[in-house]
Order: C-alpha cells, then structure tokens, then sequence
C-alpha cells in the first residue's frame, strides 16, 4: 500500500509489528483496517528485527514515539529486557506481545492468552476440560495460562522434554513430556504452538493420536488449513484455525492504546484479504 493512500500526517500515530521474517505477517492489514473502521488517525506497519537489533529497535520506538508495537517470533521473551514495565499477567506467562507508550514509559503485556482463549471459546467452553499444548516457547506459555484461567486442566508436550517441563512447573499445568506422549492421553482441545506446518506440510503429531471428540487449534495461520487441521477434521474433530486467536489478540491490542473496542468481523475481513 501506498504512504499517501494511509493518509499519513504530523499527528498521525505510529503503530507496527516487530518480527524476523516479516513477510508472513497479516497484522498491518488487520489494524489498518480497524483504524479505518473506528475513525482514529493511526497507521500500522511492519519490522523486519533480527535478534542482534531489538534492543536498537525498542530504543528507537521509544525516540520516535511509536505509541503501540505488536511483538511476535522471536522477540516475546527478549524483549521484556528492554521494556519500562511489564504487567502482571504478562510476567507471569512470561512473555510479552505488545508493548504501549503509555506516560512516557514503554509497558509490555500480553494479548495472546485472551486472543487463544476467545478463539477456542467459539467451539467449547474450556471449564472442566483437559487441554494438551504442544510446544514450549512464548506462545505455549500463554497458552497453558489462557487454559488455566479458564479452568481447564492441561499437559504440556514439547520435543525437548525439559523445556515442557519448566512451563508446566512455572504455570501449574499437571503433566509434562514428549509430542509422543499425545497418543496416551485423553483429551479435550488439543493446542498448537509449535512452528511445524509453517513452512511445509507437516504436523507436530501423528494422525492417530487424533480423534472425533476433541476440538483442535493451530497458531499456525499460514495457510489458514494446516496439515493438523485437515488431519483432525478427516477424524471428526472440530478445528479453529489461528486466524481467529491473531484477530481477537489484536482486538485486545487495539484497546488497550486506543480505548475503543474494534469490531473482530473487520478484523477478520481483512486477514483473509491479505492471504
């Protein structure tokens, strides 16, 4: 898009996403377009930050005052080093996804486990339920705190078995071990945050250990029908794609620097446009 056609002027607010690669993101398109839908004088882009520079990043949004950053793979852990403040839930999860200018200082807190909470809330109500993540970076941290807020029981799995572990112990999920461990469970909603199925067709888990009764979320967005979630449907499961947590995550973004609650159909309208 066109600098002239965001309308950009002095008092035109600075937002964007901070990332490495940045050439799958969605988010610009996204927030633009709820901007445009709530009528406030703002634009969003995109970062290309490699691990080396985010803390240059970080300083020069603080010079530049960008009131709002987005902050996706790999920074959500680094970069709380950089940061002013960090909220409560944000600290206990462990990792941060936006960081807001607010009084001068640059805050970080975390939009993930709300945005992965209301995502599967569209299939099931997680209260009671025994929910399997499968990865140990920063958004399977949030995802086990989402689950748990909401009441649900949950195992952690990851490929290095120490890393499921510590997020297990640190947020009070029951179990921890290895992706093969799926198959002796029983259970609910299983989550997806691990990076398998982004950059081919694959999945994190054998389709047998899938079954009808469960209900099945992948982060990976791109393509919006991984290969879990074809696999989970040929065996009756119901499926959320991570359209839907990237969408309600920037919602809650949105109105923390704005004030103003962004209609998630907009949002939504234009991640498909940008696909």
């Amino acid at each position: 898009m066109e600098l002239n056609a965001l309308r950009i002027s002095p008092a035109t607010a600075l937002c964007g996403v901070v990332l490495h690669p940045v050439a799958h993101t969605r988010s610009p398109a996204m927030h633009n377009a709820a901007y445009r839908a709530l009528g406030i004088d703002a634009v969003f882009t995109a970062f290309d930050v490699p691990p080396a520079r985010l803390g240059a990043a970080i300083a020069g949004a603080r010079a530049l005052g960008i009131r709002q950053l987005a902050i996706s793979l790999p920074h959500k852990r680094a970069v709380m080093a950089h940061l002013d403040d960090v909220d409560e839930t944000a600290r206990r999860i462990g990792a941060v996804n936006t960081v807001t200018l607010q009084d001068g200082r640059l805050r970080g807190s975390n939009t993930d486990w709300l945005g992965l909470a209301r995502a599967l809330e569209r299939e099931t109500k997680l209260a009671g339920r025994h929910a399997v993540v499968l990865g140990a970076g920063g958004t399977a941290r949030a995802a086990v705190f989402a689950l748990r807020e909401r009441g649900a029981r949950v195992s952690v799995l990851n490929r290095t078995v120490a890393r499921a572990e510590a997020i297990a112990s640190e947020l009070g999920a029951e179990r921890a071990g290895g992706l093969e461990l799926l198959a002796q469970l029983e259970w609910d909603v299983l989550v997806n945050t691990t990076s398998v199925g982004l950059r081919g067709d694959e999945s994190p888990v054998a389709a047998s250990a899938l079954h009808a009764a469960g209900v099945v979320f992948d982060a990976v967005y791109a393509p919006p029908e991984t290969r879990l979630l074809r696999e989970a449907a040929v065996a009756g499961a119901r499926t959320v794609g991570g359209k839907w947590m990237l969408v309600e995550q920037a919602v809650e973004q949105i109105r923390i620097w704005s004030g103003r609650s962004a209609p998630a159909e907009v949002l939504a309208e234009a991640f498909d446009a940008a696909g």
